[in-house]
């Protein structure tokens, strides 16, 4: 039982498939039908009816039958055997042969797509053929006045063009052929040919626009305008040089025989309507000749500068040539009495060849003024480098003699500083003779003998001859530092000596009263009367400052309100 009801369910569900995929077949069969009526319902032939506006003849007419033909082909032929093969689709499904069914109905699609292609393809054609006639026509309409335009201006300006008329003569006539054979081809059907023709003539009619815009300029300038500058040139060189200009090192004369032979050439181009080496060579002549009458102004500016200079210069050389000999002399004389350092002497030497070489430049300068193979710009480089070295020499002289000058007030500020060192001296050998103290510690007779030393030690560099600066001021230096140290000394010792007495005289008052405090007086006075003032101070303040704390700090302010 089991089993029958399974086979009964499969045969179910296999005629429930059968009907699925039979309406499936269906399905595609109606749109294919849709697709079908769709294309049979286009206008194609009210599209191809479009051409009959133009010249049904030549290339046109080609075009319009083999589209005919194959709407008609599409129409009579094929469509129908579609139809035939979708009834087929529908019988194979009908009878379960779906496998059938779907071939036929693959192969409907590739006809119907093929089908689209093509009318896409007439539609495309019939359009491109109809712009290209409108375009053509509207180009033709603008290009015909511009021609006639280009005679019209041609024959009003034939002498701005001077030969070269001929020669636009021909390329205007060329474009009327053109013109005239497009019409020929609209008038013979043949559309895209006329279009192609139409394109290239607004190729050329706007290059030889260009061109008859441009050449009148170009052959004006190249006939007239720069053989005029040139020969201007030539003349006005030839003028300098026989005002004595110097002008031969710029060998202009070859260049513009050069440049005039090329306008000439140019120009014989230019007669047959070849403007190509015209407009390469004439920037290039235009900016040499700009460039040549620049060089020939600043020959010229440089002739006037030598004529007002040159005196002058010759004036500072010979100025700063004897003021350098009385330097020499003032040098030597120097040389007695003083030690000049090496490198002094060797700004001297310096200087010495830097003058000479300025002379020795002078001197072929004005042999050069002679000379008509050197320029007076070259000259005038010359004038102005040795402008600028006579100014720097003169600086450097200044300084040089500023230097040595400074000798003689380095030796008399030397003298009046060790005057003030041994004035200082002596009033300190004569404070120590006037103090009080017992007597004056050896460490301070020292420092004094050492500082007398020192003193004579510059005095005797002052007496040597050559005189060596450097040598009295570091004796100098020495003796003011001895000095320095030994009033120092001097000073500290005095006032130890009188601040020790003040403070055991100011502890005698508690001598009888602490026996221990006695006894540490007794041994300062001992010191004191030693000469040892230091450790007496130390001995005498620590004694009495146990009595009595704070007693030194008041007796150094006394002593200090006594001394002012």
């Amino acid at each position: 039982m089991a089993y029958i009801i399974g086979v009964i369910l499969l045969i179910i569900a296999l005629i429930i498939t059968g009907l699925i995929l039979r309406k499936r077949v269906y399905d595609v069969v109606d749109r294919y039908e849709a697709w079908k009526m769709d294309i049979l319902g286009r206008n194609i032939a009210g599209e191809l009816s479009r051409i009959k506006e133009l010249n049904l003849s030549g290339e046109t007419q080609a075009k319009f039958e083999s589209w005919k033909e194959r709407w008609d082909q599409i129409v009579t032929k094929e469509l129908p055997d579609i139809e035939e093969h979708l009834f087929d689709a529908e019988e194979a499904a009908d009878r379960y042969r779906f496998s059938k069914a779907k071939k036929t109905l693959n192969e409907t699609e590739k006809v119907l797509v093929s089908i689209e292609a093509d009318i896409e393809k007439i539609l495309k054609e019939v359009d491109d053929l109809m712009e290209s006639e409108e375009s053509g026509r509207k180009e033709a309409e603008e290009i015909n006045p511009a021609i006639k335009s280009l005679r019209k201006n041609l024959s009003q300006q034939r002498y701005q063009y001077g030969k070269a008329e001929s020669y636009f003569d021909e390329r205007i006539d060329l474009l009327e052929e053109k013109l005239l054979g497009y019409n020929d081809e609209i008038k013979s059907g043949n559309y895209y040919q006329a279009k192609r023709l139409i394109d290239e003539l607004r190729v050329n009619l706007t290059e030889l626009e260009e061109r008859m815009e441009e050449f009148p300029e170009i052959y004006k300038k190249c006939k007239h305008e720069l053989p005029s500058q040139l020969h201007d040139l030539f003349a006005g060189l030839k003028e300098m040089k026989e005002d004595g200009y110097r002008v031969d090192h710029l060998a202009f004369e070859k260049e513009i025989r050069t440049y005039q032979e090329g306008l000439s050439d140019s120009l014989e181009k230019l007669d047959k309507g070849d403007a190509s080496q015209a407009k390469e060579i004439m920037p290039e002549i235009e900016e040499r000749i700009q460039e040549m009458y620049g060089l020939l102004e600043k020959e010229a500016l440089a002739k006037n500068y030598l004529e007002n200079q040159i005196p002058g210069y010759k004036k500072s050389i010979h100025k700063i040539d004897q003021s350098f000999d009385d330097t020499r002399a003032e040098v030597e004389e120097l040389q007695k009495a003083y030690y000049i350092e090496d490198s002094d002497m060797e700004r001297f030497i310096s200087l010495d060849k830097a003058i000479a070489k300025l002379k020795a430049e002078l001197e072929e300068l004005e042999n050069d003024m002679g000379d008509n193979g050197v320029s007076h710009s070259e000259l005038r480089e010359k004038i102005e480098q040795g402008f600028s070295q006579v100014k720097e020499l003169e600086r450097a002289h200044e300084g040089f003699k500023l230097r040595i000058q400074n000798l003689r007030k380095d030796e008399l500020e030397a003298k009046a500083k060790l005057t003030e060192i041994r004035n200082e001296l002596y009033h300190t050998q004569r404070k120590l003779k006037k103090s009080n103290v017992p007597g004056v510690p050896n460490f301070i007779w020292d420092s004094l003998e050492n500082a007398s030393f020192k003193n004579e030690m510059v005095l005797t560099a002052l007496e040597k001859q050559p005189l060596d600066m450097n040598e009295v001021q570091q004796a100098l230096g020495e003796a003011e530092n001895a000095v320095k140290h030994m009033v120092e000394q001097t000073d500290v010792m005095l006032d130890q000596a009188y601040l020790t007495e003040q403070v055991i005289q100011y502890a005698n008052r508690y001598r009888s009263q602490y026996p221990l405090l006695a006894s540490k007086l007794t041994e300062a006075e001992r010191l004191f009367r030693s000469y040892e003032y230091e450790l007496s101070l130390e001995h005498a303040a620590k004694a009495v400052e146990e009595i009595e704390p704070g007693a030194l700090k008041r007796i150094e302010e006394y002593q200090k309100a006594a001394m002012n």
